[in-house]
């Protein structure tokens, strides 16, 4: 009878972790965005289980591990999450495929694998590795001050289908982000597009009329770009203009925006700015362009810009269309003048 009712009890118990398994995986099955899905997947799995360590250790160098870098203000990733290199990752926890791993002896060789703030004890640990596109790029770390927490041999099966459910979700996420970057942003140079560009410019001149404070732009036409694709190819036109993205985002200081406006045209929007600043500011760019070329398999060449600035007061403008228009007719004036110098 002992037997019976320990048995009935293990069973009961199965069904319990599984239905706070497939809890946790519904959950977190419709999260599109990093933050949630690791602070979700994190707080939950401690909560409903009483985990008290759980934390992410990501592979550095792959898609999520820049992701969860640049989100910045949540303080559950910052203290429960650890970057490594793939190569340190391997050696330290061995994994060749995408079964867990549990232990509860020679716990201080998953030392790399813990965070740097970590005060409690360990004595058993779990790792649920995480892939995106059947690569491994990190896991989810589990671990107790319970010695036969994790003991290795017991059933892992509920721990298979979290790492597929969190692979899932890590692909899910990662699709999204994708589109949402590019509805943001110019998919060769990263600068944002037009669409971001505009919203900006309005948003800038508002502030300007708001605080009487200046505002220039600045429109940049790369010289030459039709001749460039047809003597070089198009695969060196890109690079030029990626090379002209790189640059002017490199200089320009962090309340400026640079956008890909369209085919080899580039704006600047400058907060804060006069004319004779902007022009410095163009200065910079053109004397940097002068150590720079693009190599090809025939010859490098280098690359030449024409500009033309607009500052919202100096030229009277009363909206952001008819601050581009002077910043564009500048630029119009500029490469007339080129084209005509003997």
């Amino acid at each position: 009878m002992d037997i019976i009712e320990s048995i009935k009890q293990r069973l009961r118990q199965n069904e319990e972790t599984a239905r706070k398994f497939h809890e946790i995986e519904i959950s977190i099955l419709s999260i599109l965005n990093f933050q949630d899905l690791c602070e979700s997947l994190l707080t939950k799995i401690s909560n409903k289980f009483n985990i008290p360590i759980v934390w992410l250790s990501i592979i550095e160098d792959n898609p999520i591990s820049e992701y969860i870098k640049s989100i910045g203000d949540s303080d559950i990733l910052q203290s429960k999450t650890t970057f490594l290199p793939r190569k340190n990752f391997e050696h330290i926890t061995k994994i060749n495929n995408l079964s867990p791993i549990l232990a509860n002896t020679n716990i201080e060789r998953f030392n790399l694998l813990c965070p740097a703030n970590l005060s409690q004890k360990i004595e058993s640990f779990a790792i649920v590795p995480i892939s995106l596109d059947g690569k491994i790029i990190g896991s989810l770390n589990l671990a107790d001050s319970d010695h036969e927490r994790f003991e290795p041999g017991i059933d892992t099966s509920l721990l298979d289908q979290l790492a597929v459910k969190i692979s899932l979700c890590f692909s899910n996420v990662t699709a999204h982000e994708k589109l949402k970057y590019l509805a943001f942003h110019d998919p060769l140079t990263g600068l944002l597009n037009r669409g971001v560009m505009d919203r900006i410019l309005r948003r800038e001149c508002d502030r300007a009329k708001r605080y009487n404070s200046n505002l220039c732009v600045v429109f940049f036409d790369l010289d030459d770009f039709k001749n460039i694709n047809d003597t070089y190819g198009h695969d060196q036109g890109d690079q030029a203009l990626i090379l002209i993205a790189n640059l002017l985002d490199n200089l320009k200081r962090e309340s400026d925006i640079i956008a890909r406006y369209a085919g080899d045209e580039f704006v600047a929007i400058l907060p804060s700015t006069k004319s004779e600043q902007a022009e410095e500011f163009v200065s910079r760019a053109k004397n940097e362009l002068l150590n720079k070329s693009v190599q090809t398999e025939k010859k490098n060449f280098h690359i030449y810009l024409s500009h033309g600035v607009a500052s919202f007061f100096e030229n009277n403008c009363k909206s952001p269309s008819e601050l581009l228009k002077h910043a564009d007719t500048s630029l119009y004036k500029a490469k007339q003048y080129k084209n005509t110098k003997p």
